[in-house]
């Protein structure tokens, strides 16, 4: 279309010609509208990939062809290690040096504990609980130590404790160097980033089976396994804490001449204090929550005595070691937590005499009970709530397990999940063909991702293909997706009320703390005595164990939304309801993301744990090769149930795209 020039009326000024210029298709402008339309084509090409796969590939499971077979090469690898563990230069010289420092120093801490005795332990406990945290957490401490004794549990607790004090110095190590090297480095810090988010998302189980294939049954592979899973948090913790020092106290020691390490020590460390801190108190709850899991693998303590209960379905000896491990992660997280908020304040009058204090009565204390000869704790002072509870159990059983008019009972609910949710979405899964699937995934983690996040989403689903376990992964798959639903609808209505309502929210608190610093195993013991053992139990187990994440979050992202937005909502006469849903909510969509990918990897930590009370599929899988010594099958059972967490992990977290104009994010 050509320009047309408009003359001038006679008699008027002349001016110059104006021009009428249509408007051109830019590329910024085109990137925008692709932007806009991004679902719309992302949707076609989804109908056009689903039309095009039922004419070439049809319907079916994953084709057996596209299957590895690796049992044969696991096996032979199995027993090429076992071989050689005695003689091979790589574990006489390596691998063994490092399991005889882990197995020396695990000893070593539990002869220390072992020769303070009960009272010794106790005493030190409650004395650095009130130094770091204060009266009231010193006496948390005592009652905690104490009901470890009143229960029996003592000698397990010491177990666990020694094992816990050697892999959180470890992780922290581990995880300061790293978090080190990411915050002073930018190029550490794009390397790093990925790999930590994924070990983030993985399951506690896939830590287990690489280091039983290298160390074998025993504690070196339970605290292996916990130095692993616990070194993220202390890293990316670390990480963070550096790279967000305040930039004007790091510009004005470097303008005094500081060194690249009088720097570091002066005032970066000093600066991420509280990130450091806050990195050391979750590494202690990962390693916790890791330890007692690792019992299946010989970690020995409470863990152990929890995992033999429940394998004979004794809850009332399940509760019994099942009740110190909370009592200890409470203890040590308020601990810690309080110890992170104290930092920064000034230092008291004569703190280094009170700390010379507390040690000077604790060392009483331990020499008065070996003098005493009380260094175990006495069996007469011992409470037996194993039998009591099994009663219990019992009653609940003949009473409430079926037959109560109007609602029937837990185990019927448990069947009615079973058959009507748990099973037709099992079967539908398993039904569909295999490429629908893939392309399913893809779709999801594209419209919310990007084509990198949605490449490494199919890529991870196909893998679980290849390893041979596509049924088995569906229906751990079905679990997860049932338990997450329930708790998604359950955590956003408790998140949006809590929200909504200050009261709501003070009761809901220290429910959602002490649910939030429970492990993963403890979960399975209540579980068990409402609804027996099966696939159910499991997902429960499931919803209770990621709501209180899901609640937390909502909550925030809702308190969070703009006051401007709100008020400007009730001026033009919008309801509650209205706000909520036309404001609020569009509003809080980022933390909702969040809350649902927080769901998934939780939901999937424990479904995958519920293989112990008969969750069946991956799960089973996994205990079985560890219980049975079959790596083969519990190798590719972990390397599945890796795959499956990087998939869900991929598909439910959003990732940031750059503006189509180039201008930010």
């Amino acid at each position: 279309m050509t320009a047309t020039a408009t003359p001038a009326p006679p008699g008027s000024k002349t001016t110059a010609p104006t021009t009428t210029t249509p408007p051109t298709d830019d590329g910024p402008g085109a990137l925008r509208s692709l932007a806009r339309h991004r679902g719309r084509l992302i949707g076609v090409c989804a109908v056009l990939a689903l039309v095009a796969g039922w004419v070439l590939l049809g319907a079916g499971n994953w084709p057996a062809p596209l299957s590895v077979d690796l049992s044969g090469p696991l096996e032979r690898t199995s027993d090429w290690i076992i071989d050689n563990r005695d003689g091979h230069p790589l574990f006489l010289y390596f691998f063994g040096h490092v399991s005889n420092i882990v197995v020396l120093s695990v000893r070593a801490v539990y002869l220390v504990l072992l020769a303070l005795g009960w009272a010794g332990v106790t005493a030190a406990a409650a004395l650095l609980a009130w130094r770091a945290a204060g009266v009231r957490l010193a006496l948390t401490s005592l009652a905690a130590f104490s009901v470890c004794g009143l229960l029996g549990m003592w000698v397990p607790a010491m177990q666990t404790l020694a094992l816990m004090v050697v892999a959180v110095a470890a992780s922290v190590l581990l995880g300061g160097l790293l978090g080190l090297a990411a915050g002073l480095s930018d190029r550490m810090h794009r390397i790093l980033r990925p790999v930590l988010d994924t070990m983030q998302v993985l399951p506690a189980f896939a830590y287990l089976l690489p280091v039983v294939l290298v160390f074998g049954i025993g504690v070196p592979a339970a605290v292996l396994a916990t130095v692993v899973y616990a070194a993220p948090p202390m890293a990316r913790l670390t990480a963070l804490g550096l790279r967000d020092a305040d930039a004007g106290v790091v510009e004005a020691a470097t303008s005094l001449g500081a060194t690249g390490r009088q720097l570091l020590l002066t005032a970066r460390l000093p600066l991420a204090r509280k990130e450091l801190l806050l990195g050391v108190n979750q590494s202690i709850m990962m390693a916790l929550g890791m330890a007692v899991i690792a019992s299946v693998i010989g970690a020995g303590g409470l863990g152990d005595r929890v995992y033999q209960a429940l394998a004979s379905v004794d809850v009332g000896a399940a509760l019994a070691a099942g009740v110190p491990i909370v009592l200890l992660a409470i203890t040590l997280d308020r601990v810690t937590a309080a110890a992170g908020e104290r930092i920064g304040e000034a230092p008291a009058d004569r703190s280094g005499l009170r700390w010379a204090l507390a040690a000077l009565v604790t060392a009483a204390v331990a020499v008065g009970a070996r003098l005493l000869d009380l260094l175990s704790w006495p069996d007469a002072w011992t409470v037996d709530i194993a039998g009591p509870v099994n009663g219990t159990v019992d009653w609940m059983t003949a009473h409430l397990y079926s037959g109560v008019p109007l609602v029937g009972g837990t185990a019927d609910w448990a069947g009615h999940f079973t058959t009507w949710v748990l099973g037709p979405l099992r079967d539908g899964l398993q039904w569909l063909p295999w490429w629908t699937v893939l392309l399913t995934v893809g779709v999801l983690a594209l419209l919310i991702g990007t084509w990198r996040t949605a490449a490494t989403a199919v890529l991870a689903m196909a893998a679980i293909g290849v390893l041979g376990v596509w049924d088995p992964a569906l229906d751990t798959l079905s679990q997860v997706l049932a338990a997450v639903t329930v708790t998604l609808l359950t955590g956003f209505a408790l998140g949006v009320a809590a929200a909504r309502s200050t009261r709501l929210g003070r009761a809901l608190r220290p429910v959602l703390d002490v649910f939030q610093t429970m492990p993963q195993f403890v979960y399975l013991i209540p579980v068990v005595a409402l609804f027996g053992v099966g696939r159910a139990p499991a997902a429960a187990a499931a919803v209770v164990y990621a709501l209180p994440a899901v609640v937390r979050i909502t909550a925030q992202g809702v308190r969070a939304v703009d006051p401007a937005a709100l008020e400007s909502a009730r001026s033009m006469g919008a309801t509650g309801w209205q706000q909520l849903l036309q404001v609020q909510l569009p509003l809080a969509r980022p933390a909702l993301l969040l809350a649902v990918n927080q769901g998934v990897v939780l939901v999937l930590a424990v479904v995958v744990i519920g293989g112990l009370v008969g969750g069946g599929a991956l799960g089973y899988d996994a205990v079985f090769g560890l219980a049975q010594g079959d790596l083969a099958t519990g190798l590719v059972a972990g390397a599945a149930i890796v795959c499956l967490g990087l998939m869900l992990d991929r598909v439910t977290q959003p990732t940031g795209r750059r503006d189509p104009t180039g201008k930010g994010a």
